[in-house]
């Protein structure tokens, strides 16, 4: 389950700068740039994939904390809660993840994967 709304938000920015699609993963919706996860959704929290360089300091930002839905953090990915994501701190948090995303190798069949709706056609 995850936080419609807030999707539309990540939808709306993502569609203005990537091309991206969408995957159900984890419980929530997840934003796929080259078949590698950038962000996504659970909840009403929103999932950002820092990489391991900005991890610690992505957890000092207010609002975010170790993405642990096994009971162990995933080094390398935080959640953002809701207070964080007014709409300067989502598109930053969006741009952590799309700039880690963007270093990584596309994944095989990535350019298989549907499109977002309204997704730009850019690379």
């Amino acid at each position: 389950m995850y936080d419609e709304v807030l999707a539309n938000r990540v939808r709306a920015l993502l569609s203005a700068r990537e091309i991206f699609s969408e995957r159900k993963m984890f419980g929530g919706l997840c934003f796929m740039l080259g078949g590698n996860m950038a962000c996504g959704i659970a909840g009403d929290d929103l999932m950002v994939r820092t990489g391991p360089a900005r991890y610690e300091e992505s957890l000092r930002q207010p609002h975010a904390r170790p993405m642990d839905f096994t009971g162990r953090p995933m080094t390398g990915m935080v959640f953002v809660g809701p207070e964080g994501l007014d709409d300067e701190g989502l598109a930053r948090w969006l741009a952590v993840g799309v700039n880690f995303a963007a270093t990584l190798p596309p994944k095989a069949g990535a350019a298989a994967m549907r499109k977002t709706p309204g997704a730009s056609r850019r690379r």
